[in-house]
């Protein structure tokens, strides 16, 4: 069996504090996109996981397909497998990628065995594997709540729009970002921001990252001018990541604006 893990940016992202736990509590709207990775599923007589494309650091022992077969293997006792990966979302890039990867496991589990779990059931598993993985158990726009864990619907106007996504050569760390963003105290309501048309977000929907990571990378900050002089409606930083995005109301080539850089544009 073979699927297709989507990505995701962030529209907005509020830091609202820290909590007991060492998170913090956000809130944030998150979409999903067909930049995708390949994951294959295949039967075995062993567990095996082997990896193409983009190189994924340490231990492949401790990639979040696996955790995510294990997580499953302990209640119910599957059979081996050999899961193959073919990485295309850049790492490092607050698109979500691996999150993707396991949950899309977890789904493909429970289709390939038959397991009848509930899109509950494996949100539940999800959330153990990390933040961002119970969003892709729906795949659907969603307000990200708590620890962006806590989904619920929104009612978006895309149609008709275009996206850009431009990732540079920056990595940027998911715990650097947050040891170094500063809380909001009070912040504005994103769902009612995104619920309003795109040429009302620029000057409400923010991302609490962007402050301290243009700091340290003002390429970023330069990738996000460029967008609006592109004549992007809304542009950002993907969660607290180094990809960002412009939405546009026309066609953008990438190769025409970005030939150095990693990108992907698409219809919304």
């Amino acid at each position: 069996m073979v699927t297709f893990p989507p990505c995701k940016i962030n529209l907005g992202l509020t830091i609202r504090s820290k909590r007991p736990d060492g998170y913090h509590d956000i809130q944030t709207c998150l979409i999903p996109l067909p930049w995708t990775d390949v994951l294959e599923i295949l039967p075995s007589d062993q567990l095996a996981f082997s990896q193409t494309g983009l190189a994924i650091p340490g231990d492949p022992e401790d990639n979040l397909c696996l955790k995510a077969y294990h997580l499953i293997q302990k209640d119910l006792n599957l059979p081996p497998v050999h899961f193959h990966l073919h990485k295309i979302i850049p790492m490092g890039a607050g698109l979500g990628g691996g999150s993707s990867d396991a949950a899309y496991t977890l789904r493909m589990l429970n289709s390939v065995f038959g397991l009848n779990l509930t899109s509950g059931k494996l949100m539940e598993h999800a959330k153990s594997i990390g933040t961002d993985c119970t969003f892709f158990i729906l795949d659907q726009p969603a307000i990200g709540r708590e620890r962006g864990d806590i989904l619920e619907p929104v009612n978006l106007q895309l149609s008709g729009l275009f996206v850009l996504l431009v990732k540079p050569e920056i990595h940027v760390s998911t715990y650097d970002a947050y040891q170094r963003v500063v809380p909001q105290i009070v912040s504005p309501d994103i769902r009612s921001i995104v619920e309003q048309p795109v040429k009302h977000w620029k000057d409400k929907l923010t991302n609490d990252f962007e402050a301290t990571i243009f700091r340290n990378h003002p390429a970023l900050a330069s990738i996000k001018k460029q967008l609006y002089s592109l004549g992007a409606i809304y542009a950002s930083m993907s969660g607290s990541g180094s990809c960002m995005y412009g939405i546009f109301d026309k066609e953008i080539r990438p190769k025409d604006h970005f030939s150095n850089l990693v990108c992907w544009a698409g219809w919304l």
